[in-house]
């Protein structure tokens, strides 16, 4: 199965992950990639910056995709999203596995707040299973499923507590998209380019495989923020992902 392509400005489903330590490294990327729209701020990063790193990168213009992967009681969670809304920012992850309530509470939470202050609700993200995670890893952890069984069980239970949005590996969109339809927007990390090494992610595939099973957004870090020039790394990819588009137009 494959979906129809969106005709829209490509650039907008590319989601810079900020793989970094510092402010100082984030103010390079910042630099170095101009036309990038969306920086991802991950757990590494924040805890050594906190939340001013959220606003160093808007106040470069850019939008601020927020993946600390919220998991704790409903209470919690909820008090999380809120504060993450007043930072601003514009997407955001949980864990699907904390539960429907979890999330129902979370999705209440971030509708209250932004309508509270005034600002745009960012898309809540349930994350399924990690993309660093094998069926073997699985079955350690005690899931009797497979993956794919796995990320479509936990993708539901969000589409029913509400979220329109799933973070899931590339090899899961078409099953999603078959099950749940078009309105869910799907988040993949897992993107390498054919001219990329997999590091450390084991369920990869390139961004013009992800784009036509239907990504609405691909997340990459490291082949294009660690590249000799990530400006051209990055006009690479979306050149890769206009090609595709125009290939199945």
């Amino acid at each position: 199965m494959t979906t129809k392509i969106a005709s829209k400005d490509i650039k907008e489903k590319i989601i810079i992950a900020l793989d970094v330590k510092n402010q100082a490294e984030v103010l390079k990327i910042l630099a170095c990639l101009p036309e990038a729209r969306i920086f991802k701020v991950g757990l590494e990063l924040f805890t050594a910056e906190g939340p001013a790193v959220i606003e160093l990168v808007r106040n470069h213009g850019r939008l601020v995709f927020l993946d600390l992967k919220f998991h704790d009681i409903p209470n919690t969670v909820a008090g999380a999203v809120r504060a993450a809304v007043r930072h601003g920012v514009s997407m955001l992850t949980l864990h699907t596995s904390g539960g429907k309530e979890m999330m129902s509470r979370a999705m209440e939470a971030a509708r209250e707040e932004s309508e509270k202050s005034n600002l745009k609700m960012p898309l809540l993200l349930g994350v399924t299973i990690l993309t660093s995670l094998k069926d073997k890893d699985l079955n350690e952890i005690g899931y009797s499923s497979g993956s794919q069984a796995q990320v479509l069980r936990l993708a539901q239970l969000a589409w029913q507590a509400g979220l329109k949005a799933v973070v899931c590996s590339p090899q899961e969109i078409e099953l999603l998209r078959t099950e749940l339809g078009p309105e869910l927007k799907i988040i993949t990390p897992g993107i390498r380019p054919v001219w990329a090494e997999a590091q450390d992610q084991k369920r990869i595939m390139t961004p013009a495989e992800a784009l036509i099973k239907g990504a609405d957004y691909m997340v990459i870090g490291r082949p294009i923020t660690q590249a000799v020039s990530p400006a051209e790394a990055f006009a690479r990819v979306v050149e890769e992902l206009e090609t595709t588009i125009k290939d199945t137009q």
